[in-house]
């Protein structure tokens, strides 16, 4: 199983991306509302979200089941490609390939996002992906398999993943309170460990037990109840007065993502972060003075620790300078990357590992946190589109630039040197962004609650109808007698 390595082309922990609502009105800010729990919630996960909204909790469960799934066929692609191949640099190949395939469409589909209905695009996407699985699934029954459907599927799973991935997080913000953002985070933050932990040791049990057909049939599975989850939910039109989407609409929100210092250092911090400290590349190498079977176990430490930090995650809501926060992550993890470089035992290394994937799960909830809380309901599907194209390509560029310095010089010295000028780049980004490095939530609510306010009143000196967001939050409506 070393060989599925390259595959491996994301984080090595879940991104916990889930767009909570601005509130429409300030008084309701977070840290403005009694704590009814006292200290007992500052480090337990809070299920309110799940409570309040139903529209919410289908999407979560939905979401959740289908994410699962996804991290078996995560791994049963590689393994067949391997197995029909006996080459690794194929299934290197499969992460350029579905590169190539984030770049472009992660800014289609934020432009889509702003423009259609929100929830129809989850459902197409989600439906296409179904049927990619059926592809896989005729392919592996077949008596000679064929490698050159593998890269088709593996672009195409990429190219809707972009697609859909935008739409999916500017639908949050319309089903959930502003007040449960930290919340929501630790929700999916959980769900992700969770699927990425659980997801492909259970691929692997299948695809080295009965074949990858068995795996592709359980994701396929796991789309129908994905698809009847969102088939149950309301729709979620996209805000008045729409921009079409285009070459101008993706300029517009890249030229207001570069006009945000706050926005651009959770970009650049992760960037940095994972070019430079992700050592995923090294794994296979380091595995055989552990034993080849140690590379699993290497692979799942940091998901391991964002699964413990992602049920500690209730202080969370008591932080308002989440750019310092996101910042001081970045560091951990580099300072873990480190130390890691220079562990001489197995167990050391792991641990050593998940205190870097729980450094990362914290430094993913704050980014998050300050996304929604700075972006506009009106660009974040754009904005949703710049985030997924930064979260994969530090990563992706990241496993390259570890793999040829160890070959250049030493494993230790990749590992080591990386996390070095991961700890570096962190700090002079926060010292070249004030505005990242001092800003706090409480303000960003305050912002982006003008800045709709001010297009609202633009929209309605021209003369076009435009709804209160508010009136659109699937909590207002009453059932009818």
């Amino acid at each position: 199983m070393d060989e599925q390595a390259p595959q491996a082309t994301t984080h090595l922990t879940p991104d916990p991306a889930a767009p909570p609502q601005l509130s429409p009105h300030l008084e309701d800010l977070p840290d403005q509302k009694p704590e009814r729990d006292g200290g007992r919630r500052w480090f337990t996960l809070d299920f309110t979200p799940l409570r309040d909204s139903r529209e919410f909790r289908l999407l979560y469960v939905g979401q959740s089941i289908t994410f699962f799934g996804s991290m078996m066929t995560f791994v049963a692609l590689p393994w067949q490609v391997f197995q029909l191949t006996k080459s690794t640099f194929a299934v290197g190949m499969l992460g350029v390939v579905e590169f190539v395939a984030v770049l472009f469409m992660g800014f289609v589909g934020g432009a889509v996002a702003d423009y259609f209905d929100r929830r129809l695009m989850v459902r197409l996407t989600e439906a296409a992906l179904a049927g990619g699985s059926v592809v896989l699934i005729i392919n592996a029954l077949l008596p000679r398999p064929h490698v050159w459907l593998l890269f088709t599927c593996a672009s195409l799973f990429a190219a809707l993943t972009a697609l859909q991935r935008p739409s999916l997080e500017a639908m949050i913000p319309r089903i959930v309170k502003p007040e449960q953002m930290p919340a929501v985070a630790a929700l999916h933050a959980f769900r992700g460990s969770v699927a990425m932990i659980g997801g492909p040791a259970l691929g692997g049990v299948l695809v080295v037990t009965f074949g990858p057909a068995l795996a592709f049939s359980v994701d396929l599975l796991t789309f129908i109840v994905s698809l009847i989850a969102l088939a149950l939910m309301q729709s979620v039109p996209p805000p008045p007065a729409a921009d079409r989407p285009g070459i101008e609409s993706i300029i517009e929100g890249l030229r207001y993502a570069r006009s945000r210092q706050e926005l651009l250092g959770t970009y650049l911090v992760d960037m940095n972060a994972m070019f430079f400290g992700i050592p995923m590349a090294l794994f296979p190498a380091i595995a055989e003075s552990y034993g080849g079977a140690s590379v699993g176990f290497l692979y799942a430490a940091p998901a391991a620790g964002a699964l413990v930090m992602s049920v500690m995650l209730g202080w969370t809501r008591h932080v308002h300078r989440h750019g310092l926060a996101v910042g001081i992550a970045a560091a951990c993890w580099g300072f873990a990357i480190i130390a890691f470089g220079f562990a001489g035992r197995l167990w050391l290394a792991l641990l050593l590992l998940a205190i870097a994937g729980a450094a990362d799960m914290i430094s993913g909830v704050f980014r998050m946190i300050i996304w929604n809380q700075t972006i506009p309901d009106h660009l974040r599907g754009r904005l949703a589109g710049i985030e997924l194209i930064s979260y994969h390509t530090g990563p992706m560029l990241g496993n390259a630039e570890s793999g040829i310095v160890a070959s250049l010089f030493s494993i230790r010295t990749s590992a080591v040197s990386g996390g070095i000028l991961c700890v570096f780049g962190t700090g002079l980004l926060l010292l070249a962004l004030p505005a990242f490095r001092t800003y706090d939530g409480r303000a960003g609510l305050r912002r982006k609650q003008e800045e709709e306010d001010a297009r609202a009143d633009r929209l309605e000196a021209a003369g076009l109808e435009c709804a209160d967001l508010s009136a659109l939050s699937f909590e207002q409506p009453k059932p009818k007698r």
